[in-house]
């Protein structure tokens, strides 16, 4: 889950970038960067609140070097903001964005036994129909399920599994009224 904080400033810059018609060469900048904060050593001295702005801000420099110019002020932007932590969310939130802008969404098939790359594809085909955008599905295995398959795009959940049927079943028994004697 992104903060709003983070999908507002992504936003900025995808639009951005989109008017500028250099999308192509902020994505790359925006992997670029989410690449070198991947590391656990980059990330808490970006993120670090003890090490000083400036020298964040200085170490940062070298690493936007042949960056689009749009990357380079809107991390100096963020810098500037005290809003650094943006970069811990930005790749994720780019690319959600860019799916968004090209009509299509990913999201994960939970099933107790692996699916056919066919059933995966089926059911992609279904929920994109019933979301109105192309979807990408990546199965999971969870054997909890038991059996049937839990479709998850975004904040959408279809729930197909046995396991989802019998706590829905255990439920309405629990909410059943009993008969007076």
């Amino acid at each position: 889950m992104l903060d709003p904080v983070t999908n507002r400033y992504t936003e900025a810059l995808f639009n951005l970038a989109r008017r500028a018609g250099a999308l192509d060469a902020v994505r790359l900048d925006v992997e670029r960067l989410a690449a070198t904060l991947d590391s656990p050593a980059v990330a808490g001295f970006f993120f670090d609140a003890r090490v000083s702005l400036a020298t964040r801000r200085a170490k940062m420099e070298p690493l936007l070097a042949g960056m689009h110019d749009l990357t380079r002020s809107f991390v100096r932007l963020l810098f500037a903001k005290r809003r650094e932590s943006v970069l811990a969310g930005l790749r994720e939130a780019f690319h959600r964005r860019d799916l968004e802008e090209r009509g299509e969404a990913e999201g994960r098939v939970e099933s107790a036994r692996p699916l056919s790359a066919g059933d995966v594809a089926e059911l992609a085909v279904a929920m994109g129909t019933r979301i109105g955008r192309r979807v990408t599905l990546e199965n999971r295995i969870v054997p909890e399920l038991i059996g049937g398959a839990r479709i998850i795009v975004g904040s959408k959940m279809v729930d197909g599994s046995l396991q989802g049927r019998l706590e829905g079943l255990r439920r309405r028994l629990l909410d059943a009224p009993l008969p007076a004697i």
